[in-house]
């Protein structure tokens, strides 16, 4: 079995900096594809960020320039560095990442979420 574990979310007040870190533990042959979604309440799930094995990035218009998103294979870890944040950043934020588990089968799994509240 897989698991995600985040941490780093919290409470800032507008224009402060967070950075958000998942861990994948368990059966894993390989890791492809890692990032991040958010939900804003009321709001339907939003890719923010997403980052391959090899480090090619890809991130949301409202969040260029702002995040970063950064891993590292040997650990199982991607990082999501969130500067200049603003009350509309104010979501819970999911980590996620596209799985080998054996020769055959890859899998997306989930993090359960942690929230980011931006104050104005």
């Amino acid at each position: 079995q897989v698991q995600l574990a985040e941490s780093g979310g919290g409470l800032v007040r507008a224009g402060e900096s967070l950075r958000l870190s998942c861990a994948a533990s368990g059966r894993i042959v390989s890791i492809n594809l890692m990032g991040w979604y958010r939900q804003a309440p009321g709001e339907q799930r939003e890719l923010v960020a997403t980052i391959l094995s090899g480090g090619s990035t890809n991130y949301a218009d409202s969040v260029k320039g702002r995040f970063t998103i950064s891993r590292d294979n040997a650990k199982n870890t991607v990082d999501l560095k969130m500067n200049g944040l603003s009350p509309e950043d104010t979501a819970v934020f999911y980590c996620f990442a596209n799985i080998r588990v054996n020769d055959y089968t890859n899998h997306t799994f989930w993090g359960r979420g942690t929230q980011v509240t931006v104050s104005s």
